[in-house]
């Protein structure tokens, strides 16, 4: 297919901490026992997308993500591990490997992208329509609580994610406006206005941008060339294109200064006839051409690109792990009702249990729980809907619920976790009780302590 893609994975994240550190960088973070990462690149693998540059934020993060590959996909994929400095944003790294870009299509994925819509669809659809850019879009999450689990607390309600407003042609195949986070209030008087002036432009706001991308080479490029100060891909770039696409004004090697503070207003009637006419038949085969020409229909003397919106299914499954409450949204959901992204896993009951585990007596596993290769729980055990690392010791009448224990984690006998995130290399005492905690990696709880809401971690170095 000539793509080239390059795959986003960024490295430490103050929004996952304590989660994360020097040694596990946010690519590298359990999920479901498995590295984030792995799911995106198991996604590319399958969609025979297979040429990747996989670009990490600091060199130790780098080293430690491509050794893991290196080990992990062995066969079927050629990496590249180009290393950008931290906080450099997504426009800002791809700015820095654009050297190594030399195929006529890039398809730019987000590392933290769990999600079962296959890369290969959008590539296609890019292809089809020729497009300066195609997003994914996807239906928004619902994000739930951190659930305790105790008996006496009621379900919380579930609440949807923040979202974006997107403009749509009535086919649902061009992406016409689109405004995230805090652009939303600011665009939304402007968004009347087209929407006075259009008439039928479909409005969406239960659409989130997945953070995957098509671009045509030569049209990202010569925007991260002329535009040094764009720093964000979903804020700067791609809203860009789309609000230029239709500009007669605006070449991809300018722009009017009133556009790019977004504050442009319909200039003449004439124009808001055009405007309106072209948006009407957006659906049409001859929609960016028949904008191209003047407005008595005379030879083609405007520049036009396509944006294009790739609208995933509403059964799909994407959700990006970029907050403490995604990652325990995503471990609850992998292990249970999209337990398919676990691809060569395979259970004959409702929970995953590795090779290798030793459960005590009177012990019990329920449903939609994972249980890692050679951990081992002690007697009078409850575990549910949890998910237990690699090579943990449990001791006797411990109750897990609601809760990712990270690998190589000790637990003493007579614990209870509820709602809590237990990082590798803890060790809790016996009678320790976490609700709703996080707890960083190798951070000792002594025996008898209770937390609730606390999140503990080790001063780093």
């Amino acid at each position: 297919m000539d793509f080239q893609v390059v795959v986003l994975a960024g490295g430490n994240s103050k929004k996952l901490t304590p989660l994360i550190s020097k040694d596990v960088p946010k690519p590298l973070l359990p999920v479901a026992n498995r590295p984030l990462l792995y799911y995106v690149l198991h996604q590319l693998r399958e969609s025979n997308l297979k040429d990747l540059i996989v670009v990490v934020e600091g060199e130790d993060a780098a080293l430690h993500v491509g050794s893991w590959i290196s080990k992990t996909f062995v066969d079927g994929l050629h990496v590249k591990i180009a290393a950008v400095p931290e906080d450099i944003g997504t426009a800002g790294a791809l700015r820095a490997i654009s050297h190594h870009l030399t195929a006529k299509d890039i398809l730019v994925v987000s590392g933290d992208l769990v999600s079962d819509v296959p890369p290969g669809a959008v590539a296609a659809t890019h292809r089809r329509h020729d497009a300066a850019v195609t997003a994914m879009l996807c239906s928004v999450p619902v994000s739930g609580s951190l659930e305790s689990g105790s008996s006496g607390g009621k379900d919380k309600t579930k609440k949807p994610g923040r979202y974006n407003i997107i403009g749509l042609d009535p086919c649902k195949q061009f992406l016409l406006h689109i405004a995230t986070g805090s652009e939303i209030e600011k665009d939304s008087r402007l968004q009347k206005r087209i929407l006075h002036a259009v008439g039928q432009m479909e409005i969406r706001s239960d659409l989130m941008d997945a953070h995957m991308y098509a671009f045509k080479r030569s049209v990202l490029q010569e925007v991260l060339d002329h535009k040094d100060t764009f720093q964000s891909l979903k804020q700067d770039v791609v809203p860009y294109l789309v609000r230029s696409q239709l500009k007669s004004e605006a070449l991809l090697n300018g722009i009017s200064q009133a556009e790019e503070n977004g504050n442009e207003k319909l200039s003449s009637p004439n124009n808001q006839v055009l405007d309106s006419k072209i948006l009407a038949n957006a659906s049409t085969p001859s929609f960016h051409e028949l904008y191209s020409m003047e407005p008595d229909g005379s030879a083609q003397t405007r520049k036009t690109h396509k944006c294009c919106a790739y609208i995933a299914s509403s059964s799909s499954y994407c959700v990006r792990l970029n907050s403490i409450q995604a990652f325990m949204d995503i471990n609850r959901d992998v292990t249970g009702d999209a337990d398919h992204l676990l691809s060569d896993t395979s259970s004959d009951r409702d929970n995953i249990i590795g090779p290798s585990p030793k459960l005590g007596s009177k012990t019990t596993v329920g449903p939609h729980c994972m249980l890692g290769e050679g951990s081992e729980i002690g007697d009078k055990c409850q575990v549910k809907r949890s998910v237990i690392g690699r090579h943990c010791r449990i001791g006797s009448h411990v109750k897990i619920v609601n809760s990712v224990v990270m690998n190589h984690v000790t637990i003493g006998d007579g614990c209870i976790i509820q709602g809590s995130v237990v990082c590798s290399n803890v060790q809790l005492q016996e009678r320790v009780v976490l609700k709703d905690c996080l707890v960083g990696a190798g951070f000792v709880v002594t025996m008898g302590n209770e937390y609730k809401g606390e999140s503990l971690a080790r001063k780093e170095k």
